[in-house]
């Protein structure tokens, strides 16, 4: 497997090389760059585009694709009518655009840049194969725990330019949990969720993966990923996902109406006992680190009640810092829905909901034929869940493969791989 063109080989490389930009801070200008390289080269591809393209080079953009750079650009106007309301000053405005433009630009220019000659196998390797680098390394983060080495490498200037945070730049070699002393690895990821959000999505790519070996291999290393972010949350949402995604590829089938039946029927049974475990398995899941399920819950909820100081357009910036009963982390944070409602108010709220929305019912009903839409839809609902975890839009520039496959399924003709769930190959029309 290797690139053929030039949009190929940015992603390969980009791909690839992603501890080797990480070890050297680089691993977030460069992604959100690619970002927007990619599409003022689709942009290029679509202007010299005529009638007399031939038709396997013709790029065809569908609408719920254009959907999602609108939505994206109402979210950039709720920004400045936001600080504007807010009065935060031309430079906090100005910085807010930039920000803009390295995270929430990102949801709408991958998913177009996947309507470019990209094959979908490529990513799946290239994913399998940071899968095998990660696997590689997680032993000599540990070492460097064992060692008593510093958890910070060092921080790169760079973020002087950007100025969205430190933690972007900065190379973790390990972390200790506050409160719990757990042991956590971010690998390339600037915290724990986040490693285990990407370990997620992984899973759900490396399963697109052709080649019996390397799928097994990012398997393994995408759950590997997971489990050394020590991500609550991670532990659950591929299960949840994978059997998601599972019934809907296959509602259509006539066994799925007897399953739901015979599945009904028992849970009326065994209710009471469900009901119980399911109370158990919550508060085993609060209680396993409590300081952060109570931080989480309070931003949530001071974020809800200040939202409506600013209903329409929001505050336009977070409010750094919070008070000290969420230990002083913003308003605004650690919630992508709230965080929306705060920040951006009900405007970007609707703007990031209904393409989101939108897309996972187009791909639910392009499952049952084709294995990309599966794997897009896995995507999707993994990221989905996490939303109600941290702000995912500053994560753009980790999970961007996902953007890209999920652009690719809601485009033309999609040649759909051969994966566990479904072992028939397959070429359909997505």
């Amino acid at each position: 497997m290797k690139p053929q063109n030039f949009e190929e080989r940015l992603i390969w490389y980009s791909i690839i090389g992603t501890y080797g930009f990480y070890f050297l801070a680089l691993i977030y200008p460069v992604n959100f760059v690619l970002g927007w390289i990619l599409f003022f080269y689709l942009c290029k591809r679509l202007w010299n585009q005529t009638k007399h393209t031939p038709i396997e080079k013709k790029i065809n953009v569908s609408w719920i694709l254009w959907l999602w750079l609108v939505c994206i650009f109402v979210i950039a106007i709720a920004t400045i009518i936001g600080c504007i309301d807010s009065d935060v000053g031309t430079n906090q405005t100005i910085r807010s655009l930039i920000n803009w433009g390295t995270d929430w630009a990102l949801l709408a220019l991958f998913p177009l840049s996947g309507c470019l000659n990209i094959r979908p196998q490529l990513i799946y390797r290239a994913v399998c194969i940071l899968c095998l680098q990660s696997l590689i390394v997680i032993p000599f983060f540990y070492l460097t725990w064992i060692l008593k080495l510093p958890e910070v490498l060092f921080s790169s200037p760079i973020e002087r330019l950007i100025q969205n945070g430190d933690l972007f730049y900065t190379v973790n070699l390990y972390s200790i949990e506050y409160g719990t002393n757990e042991l956590r690895l971010f690998l390339f990821a600037p915290w724990g969720p986040a490693l285990g959000l990407i370990g997620n999505i992984y899973f759900f790519l490396a399963l697109g993966e052709p080649n019996k070996t390397w799928r097994r291999i990012g398997i393994i290393g995408s759950l590997a990923m997971s489990v050394v972010s020590v991500s609550r949350l991670s532990f659950i949402a591929i299960p949840i996902v994978f059997v998601s995604v599972l019934f809907i590829s296959k509602i259509t089938k006539a066994v799925t109406p007897i399953a739901i039946g015979l599945i009904s029927f028992f849970s009326g049974i065994f209710s009471t006992v469900l009901l119980g475990a399911g109370r158990d398995a919550y508060d085993m899941f609060h209680n396993a680190r409590p300081d952060s399920s109570r931080v989480h819950e309070a931003l949530a909820e001071i974020a809800s009640e200040r939202w409506q100081e600013a209903p329409i357009w929001g505050h336009g910036v977070p409010e750094v810092p919070g008070p000290k009963v969420v230990a002083t982390m913003p308003i605004g944070s650690h919630h992508t829905w709230f965080g929306l409602l705060f920040i951006k108010g009900l405007v970007g709220f609707i703007a990031f909901l209904l393409p989101m929305v939108l897309s996972i019912i187009s791909l639910a009903i392009k499952a049952h034929k084709s294995a990309t839409a599966r794997i897009a839809l896995s995507f999707l609902l993994t990221l989905f869940l996490f939303t109600f975890n941290d702000s995912q839009q500053r994560l753009a520039y980790l999970y961007w493969p996902g953007l890209i496959v999920m652009g690719m399924a809601l485009k033309g003709e999609v040649q759909a791989p051969n994966v566990p769930w479904d072992r028939t190959p397959e070429k359909t029309y997505v």
